[in-house]
């Protein structure tokens, strides 16, 4: 008579999973911290530096967007920045952290209406980055930038000197070390650039 096959012996269970003990939670807890704390300065820096970038592109825009309203209304116009509120004839003042644009009256005596008022922008201020340059800046109606004495906005406007001595205007943040320049040179060119970098040296984005 055949004896049966011998069964196979039941596989072992397998292990219960392992947790964590407590000894390794709190290091990988003391890693993470320690670089968070290590990259907190980092992040800080790269966040000011991208405010700073957005106010700088923004002001560069409506620099070209007054240029281009002198070219379409055929009078001139003027880009100021202030520290009031933004409004039609608002008082001018150099390196203020607010901006606004609008029409300079082509007679003397014209009185200048809500349709004269191109643009304001709280941006700088609202980013909490710091906004230095003149207090105004005029277009004539080719798009060039002129001298003029009677903005009414308790600033007169200066034409640059040279072409290679441009208004200036520079946006920086006491967070970041990235200042960027935006300049408005004598032909009507308005041009962002970054000031550690050089375009002599072939840096597209160069001052």
């Amino acid at each position: 008579m055949l004896n049966p096959p011998a069964q196979a012996p039941a596989p072992a269970p397998a292990p219960a999973p392992r947790g964590f003990t407590l000894v390794e939670l709190l290091v990988t807890l003391g890693l993470m911290a320690i670089l968070l704390a290590m990259a907190a300065p980092l992040l800080t820096t790269w966040t000011a530096n991208a405010r700073v970038r957005s106010v700088a592109e923004q002001l560069g825009n409506d620099l070209r967007l007054t240029q281009t309203d002198a070219l379409r209304r055929n009078r001139r116009t003027v880009f100021a920045l202030t520290n009031a509120s933004p409004a039609l004839n608002a008082t001018a003042a150099a390196n203020g952290s607010r901006w606004f644009a609008q029409a300079l009256p082509m007679l003397a005596g014209e009185t200048l209406a809500d349709q004269h008022f191109l643009l304001a922008s709280a941006s700088a201020r609202q980013n909490k980055v710091n906004l230095s340059g003149p207090a105004v800046t005029c277009f004539n109606a080719v798009g060039r930038p002129v001298s003029h004495t009677t903005t009414g906005l308790g600033q007169d406007c200066t034409a640059p000197t040279s072409a290679t001595t441009p208004l200036q205007y520079v946006v920086s943040s006491t967070s970041g070390n990235r200042p960027l320049r935006v300049s408005v040179f004598m032909g009507g060119q308005i041009r962002l650039c970054d000031p550690a970098r050089s375009l002599a040296a072939g840096a597209a984005d160069g001052c």
